[in-house]
């Protein structure tokens, strides 16, 4: 661990063995910051003791005439905000918007958890904490942005920087938050070029210059919409709920939307249309909802419409609306192919066993006779007499 993470290390834990006998300490104090006008600045702040102590946040200008005032949420026109929590121990954090060079100078966050501190006539017997932080704000450079639109050729882009803040070490190029390009020129410009302009390349493009504070400079990329539908065909059952879908995602986000009914000429749809149809839209996106689907009404084509400053754009939805035993129907075919297969199978099995033939009693032999037996017994007894 290096000594300076050693040292803040030990003075939170002081501050905390502090805040927990009582007296208020510091466990997190504001830091000093650089911004450019029109930006916004945020300083956070947190206390601990018991009671728990409160937070103030109090500004004296850079002007060696200014005093300190206290600042409260909604000061100056609304540009302040001040957000505290008190629970386990004090948070707060102000924010300052729309930044002028009149807000560059000390920010302190004050903190006491005295009875007195806020009495009119005694002072606190535990003064107040505090702690500093400047915020200097220097006037923003000037970024010229140049742009040749052109969706046949490559479009150029670029930004030229005038009264730069610091020195410039280098650019870099946004969409988004995808670092696109970056370079460690010092020139006062910087230039991009897209290979396509389409709807996938259109969108918001920062240049940035790498000084204290960045300068950030914006180019917009804008072509005519793009609309599709992700499915272009969708299925529903009567007196069940359709939904079709269409979207865009091409820059500028699309302003209006618009659906119709393909049928000898394109019929409007307007939202809680025969109490049955309605739309729901966003700059991306729009959603027609078809509610209790009449399978004779609403079978056929539905046209979404979409508008933005460039131009406009279309895609095509198919509905089919099933009859509500349509999904019986797999069932029943099921049932009469086993019914076809076990008559099959009865029909096979009783033609292959052969017809049974009954017993004949007439053809058994006569039993045969003793006689010859008795014949001779007699004739060895008469011998013997």
């Amino acid at each position: 661990m290096a000594v300076s993470e050693v040292v803040v290390a030990l003075g939170a834990f002081l501050c905390v063995a502090r805040g927990a006998a009582g007296a208020a300490g510091f466990i997190k104090s504001p830091l000093s910051q650089k911004k450019l006008t029109e930006d916004s600045v945020e300083l956070h702040c947190e206390a601990v003791g018991s009671p728990i102590p409160e937070i103030q946040w109090w500004f004296e200008g850079a002007e060696p005439n200014d005093t300190a005032s206290q600042l409260w949420d909604g000061a100056w026109q609304d540009r302040v905000a001040i957000n505290a929590t008190y629970e386990r121990h004090s948070t707060s954090t102000i924010s300052i918007a729309n930044l002028t060079l009149d807000d560059s100078g000390t920010y302190e966050c004050r903190a006491s958890n005295d009875p007195d501190r806020n009495h009119l006539s005694r002072s606190p017997k535990v003064k107040w904490i505090r702690s500093q932080a400047n915020v200097i704000v220097t006037e923003r450079p000037i970024i010229t942005v140049s742009k040749e639109l052109n969706e046949v050729s490559n479009l150029v882009m670029s930004c030229n920087i005038s009264g730069a803040p610091t020195e410039i070490k280098g650019h870099y190029w946004m969409k988004g938050d995808t670092e696109i390009h970056a370079d460690d020129s010092s020139a006062d410009f910087t230039s991009y070029t897209l290979e396509k302009v389409d709807h996938e390349s259109s969108g918001e493009y920062d240049c940035f210059f790498k000084t204290s504070p960045l300068s950030k400079g914006t180019v917009l990329v804008k072509v005519a919409p793009n609309v599709f539908a992700p499915k272009k065909s969708e299925h529903g059952n009567e007196k069940d709920t359709g939904v079709l879908i269409c979207k865009s995602s091409s820059y500028p986000p699309i302003t209006n939307w618009s659906w119709y009914k393909m049928l000898d000429w394109p019929q409007p749809i307007l939202n809680g249309t025969d109490g049955r149809f309605f739309i729901k839209s966003d700059v991306n996106k729009t959603e027609l909802r078809i509610m209790s689907l009449d399978i004779e009404k609403d079978p056929g084509e539905y046209r979404c419409n979409g508008t933005n400053e460039m131009g406009e754009d279309s895609a095509v939805v198919s509905l089919r609306v099933r009859s509500r035993l349509a999904a019986l129907w797999p069932f029943l075919g099921i049932v009469a192919e086993v019914l076809v297969l076990v008559t099959i199978i009865f029909i096979y099995e009783k033609r292959r066993k052969p017809d049974e033939v009954p017993d004949d009693d007439g053809g058994t032999a006569p039993l045969k006779s003793n006689a010859s037996n008795h014949k001779d017994q007699n004739v060895r007894q008469r011998n013997a007499n």
